[in-house]
């Protein structure tokens, strides 16, 4: 990550709480929360409201290395992160989850159009035998 890069991050629950105008970040651990507030108004031309800022720590996790026959045990860490929950004034709204709430709504769409062929051809299909039948009833008549 850059110097000063802001990242939206893309989950579930962000996706949850950005109806209720608020915004989840990715933030450099060296930004202040009005730092973020200047850089996500300039970055997306909305007005900020509020900034929370957490820290989440990196997991230890235990590294065995094999150098020849010794066994090295040594902890390691993740890397720390830092997140920036945004809340945006009334009547703004970021685009981030825009173009995923317009993907939903065609796939519906195509979906739709898919049951209704589905029912057509069903329908077809249940009334050729029906057809069958008349035509050969007409035929032992004759």
């Amino acid at each position: 990550m850059a110097t000063n890069d802001i990242l939206p991050i893309l989950s579930e629950k962000s996706y949850a709480i950005s109806k209720k105008r608020f915004y989840v970040f990715s933030v450099p651990r060296s930004i202040n929360k009005i730092s973020i507030a200047k850089q996500i108004e300039e970055q997306f031309d909305v007005k900020v409201a509020s900034v929370n800022v957490t820290t989440i720590k990196g997991k230890t996790k235990k590294v065995i290395s094999i150098t020849g026959k010794r066994y090295l045990n040594s902890e390691g860490s993740r890397s720390t992160i830092k997140k920036a929950y945004v809340y945006l004034k009334e009547g703004f709204s970021l685009p981030i989850f825009d173009a995923l709430e317009e993907e939903n709504e065609k796939e519906t769409k195509t979906q739709e159009k898919f049951d209704e062929i589905a029912k057509k051809e069903e329908s077809k299909s249940t009334k050729k035998p029906r057809r069958l039948l008349s035509k050969n009833k007409k035929e032992e008549k004759k």
